[in-house]
This record gives C-alpha cells, sequence and structure tokens, in this order.
C-alpha cells in the first residue's frame, strides 16, 4: 500500500505532465464502413475507464505514453536517443525492410513470431504459445482519417516483427506489436517502432500524437524502453467528436 509520501510524489508528477487535447474525430466515420464508427467509439470508452491501480484517475488520463509528433520525419529521429538511432541504423544496414503489410497473407509468419519464445512482457498466454493465429475480417477503410493497418518488417519475405495500429482523427496508437525473438538483437523492433512515423507522416496527415500504451504503472525496463523513442507521459484529454 502506498505511503502519504509517495501519493503525493505520483499527485505532483501528475500535474506537472504537459497536456494535450486528442480528437478521434468520430464525426468523420460517416460514409465509411461501420467498424470505424465502433473501433472509434470502443476506444475512446476505453479511455474512460477507471486506472487498475490508480482508481481514481481514468486509465488513459495520465501518463499516457505519447508522441507529438513534429512536422517530418527527421524531425522525429532527432527527437529520438542516441540508442534508437543506433537500433534503426543497424537494422537498415542488415537488411531488414519495413513495409504495410495484409495481416491475412501473413498469418504464418504471425504464428512463427508468436511462438518463438513463452516470454515477454511476462508469460505468453496459451493461444500465442499454440499458435492459433485467426484471420483479420477488419474491412479496408475508404479514408484516411480512420484506419487500422499493419505493418511489418521482413528479412527477404520472412516476417519477423509486426504491428497493428489505430488510426482515429489526430491518433495513431499501436494496439499490438510482437517481435521473433531470434531476430531481437538485430533490432528489428526498434525499427518498426521508428518507421511507423514516417509512415504516419506521409499518409496521415490529419494524425496529431502517437501512442504507445501508458508509462504510469509500467514496468521499469517498458518506461526505459519507449522512452528510447521519445514517447513521454502526458495528461491526455480525449475527445470523441
Amino acid at each position: 500500500m502506498l505511503n502519504v509520501r509517495e501519493i503525493l510524489r505520483r499527485f505532483q508528477m501528475m500535474r506537472a505532465m504537459p497536456r494535450v487535447a486528442v480528437d478521434l474525430m468520430l464525426r468523420d466515420t460517416a460514409g465509411n464502413a461501420p467498424f470505424y464508427a465502433d473501433a472509434t467509439r470502443e476506444y475512446f470508452a476505453s479511455t474512460q475507464k477507471r486506472h487498475p491501480k490508480f482508481p481514481l484517475i481514468k486509465v488513459d488520463q495520465y501518463g499516457v505514453a505519447l508522441v507529438v509528433l513534429p512536422r517530418s520525419f527527421d524531425e522525429y529521429f532527432t527527437m529520438l536517443e542516441g540508442s534508437a538511432r543506433r537500433n534503426f541504423k543497424k537494422a537498415v544496414r542488415q537488411g531488414f525492410r519495413f513495409e504495410k503489410i495484409d495481416f491475412n497473407k501473413r498469418l504464418a509468419g504471425v504464428r512463427a513470431i508468436w511462438q518463438s519464445t513463452d516470454v515477454r512482457q511476462g508469460a505468453v498466454p496459451a493461444y500465442m504459445r499454440e499458435g492459433r493465429v485467426q484471420p483479420c475480417s477488419n474491412p479496408p477503410s475508404s479514408t484516411n482519417v480512420h484506419d487500422y493497418p499493419y505493418f511489418g518488417i521482413l528479412s527477404d519475405d520472412r516476417l519477423v516483427a509486426y504491428a497493428g495500429c489505430l488510426v482515429a482523427g489526430q491518433l495513431c496508437a499501436i494496439e499490438q506489436i510482437y517481435g521473433h525473438a531470434e531476430y531481437h538483437a538485430d533490432a528489428v523492433v526498434p525499427m518498426l517502432v521508428i518507421s511507423i512515423v514516417r509512415h504516419v507522416l506521409e499518409h496521415y496527415p490529419r494524425v496529431k500524437v502517437y501512442t504507445y500504451d501508458n508509462l504510469l504503472g509500467a514496468s521499469t525496463n517498458m518506461r526505459r524502453f519507449k522512452r528510447k523513442f521519445a514517447f513521454e507521459p502526458y495528461h491526455v484529454k480525449w475527445i470523441l467528436g
């Protein structure tokens, strides 16, 4: 149980966080597949739940791991820690490439990634250990305001890391990201996290922020990992729009 001093320290930390308002632009889902309105409402609802460790606040109100995107990829690259830039350059030198992927054409690769280790941020759930990958049924988006793209890092034609992101108005959120354990030392996941920013800046002009879950209550290692890529804790006002 937290003592009074620790509670005060965390309260002061939360008050000091920079603030940002993020519009999910639900209004712009009109005319798109209903999936995108549903996904946008669902995401907004998830941000309004109470934090499991800090019940006096909402789960994605304080400490959201967030980058306010600059105007160019080069500007973002200079925001990264030196180790992240070196990771990216290492993966590029070794011939790995980034691309937007069709998830349903990469099911075998996703299965291999899932089954490459039994431990990630804790024990891997049974469905992943057993490789029970289900095809994605998300419909294609008709706009660049709302989307659910998948991205991958490939070695020749082998998928070695992938991520699924929700694009909703001003938001691009990493919702799932996994790398093959055999390629951990090759920095394929850092390359993926960084490369997504380039794609977003080129293809989703409404996006203002890039998020990766939350830093409040995250492990020390995970906080350190995210900060390499310029994710900082923010106080976010979510607007369904």
